[in-house]
């Protein structure tokens, strides 16, 4: 009974690591994403707020566009350091944005 419970322990917490992993999950895609869509930014929720630009993920073997949305950083003076794909030896592989 022990066994199969630390054994269904262990493969939950490597479904909960894997979503973690964000943009690595998948390595490396073959083909450059499409050119960036661009749209209305309109006004901020409020004072803070910074905007992150939309970008190209890529979800069920396919690149799909994740629109931009507006954050509050998690500090005073922190920048956001937008997600890019990079070209990298046999293909492509996405970076997530982060706070720097």
């Amino acid at each position: 009974m022990k066994r199969k419970l630390l054994a269904g322990v262990f493969v939950l917490a490597g479904a909960v690591f894997t979503g973690c992993a964000g943009g690595y999950s998948y390595g490396y895609v073959s083909y450059a994403p499409p050119a960036p869509q661009y749209g209305v930014v309109g006004v901020a929720p409020g004072p803070g707020f910074v905007w992150t630009e939309g970008y190209w993920g890529w979800q069920g073997g396919r690149y799909a566009w994740v629109p931009g949305r507006w954050a509050r950083p998690p500090r005073a003076r922190a920048a956001w350091v937008a997600p890019e794909w990079r070209h990298e030896g046999r293909g492509w592989r996405f970076h997530q944005g982060h706070w720097r």
